[in-house]
């Protein structure tokens, strides 16, 4: 008698968007319900684990900039071994797979496993921090394009090259979106200012889209200062250019609360 073919499991790679709950895609949602297991990321808030099955085994893979987070050879190998059960696997990501989130190096493991991945996308920090701010990232009259950059290259890279960016970003007139940038603001602010105005407009938007968000507006030439100032902390995005000339002729380095929200 020939033995019965296991179940076939599958992955998906799902973005919980910035940390507000009501950003989640309805596909996201349809996603969690359907999960037999979740892998959680940190950052992911508990608002947003509401979604899934009560049937479903959560497990939390901290991934969190500056902190001791779960190696993520540890990670892929519980994905394939989960899926390999026939189980179905949401690996829940904060923000959007595809930036900043590893989602191309576990796709790669799993397509050498043979099971099958999809992916859901979500809304990236960079684009919630601009929402906070009420500013378009693109605006016609100010940028031709936006970067999304990181300011924590992976361990044993060399550090951007941030006088060649800035020098680029002023040519082309581009949006500079810089994620995982605060720990080392003073370095990206010396390498910047060596191509760019010490007088170009800079925010920076603390926990978009939370109940806590915070954001500063300043210039290069005092990044770091307002900073401190503000202790402005992981995990925050820096918008760099001239999009935001119109919040720059706010207060310098003026603090902002976000509105209430609703509780999740």
């Amino acid at each position: 008698m020939t033995s019965p073919t296991p179940p076939r499991g599958r992955v998906t790679l799902v973005g919980a968007g910035p940390g507000d709950p009501e950003l989640l895609t309805i596909k996201a949602v349809r996603a969690l319900a359907e999960a037999d297991v979740i892998l959680v990321d940190d950052l992911v808030p508990q608002a947003v684990l509401q979604h899934a099955s009560p049937l479903a085994r959560i497990v939390h893979v901290g991934k969190r900039g500056g902190c001791r987070s779960t190696p993520q050879a540890f990670i892929d190998k519980l994905m394939v071994q989960q899926a390999q059960q026939g189980l179905h696997v949401v690996r829940l990501k904060g923000g959007d797979p595809f930036i900043f989130g590893r989602a191309g190096e576990e796709i790669a493991r799993l397509r050498a496993e043979g099971i099958p991945v999809d992916v859901v996308n979500g809304v990236t920090a960079g684009l919630a921090a601009a929402a906070a701010l009420q500013t378009s990232l693109t605006h016609r009259h100010a940028a031709h394009g936006v970067v999304f950059v990181t300011g924590h290259p992976a361990p044993g890279q060399a550090p951007l090259d941030w006088a060649t960016l800035g020098r680029t970003a002023h040519a082309l007139r581009l949006t500079l979106v810089i994620y995982m940038g605060v720990a080392s603001a003073t370095a990206i602010q010396h390498g910047l200012l060596q191509t760019m105005r010490a007088t170009t407009p800079v925010a920076v938007v603390h926990q978009a889209s939370l109940p806590r968000q915070r954001h500063v507006v300043t210039t290069l030439g005092t990044l770091p200062q307002t900073l401190q100032a503000h202790a402005l902390g992981s995990p925050a995005v820096i918008i760099v250019g001239d999009v935001l000339q119109g919040l720059a002729a706010l207060p310098a380095s003026q603090a902002h609360a976000s509105p209430t929200r609703r509780a999740a």
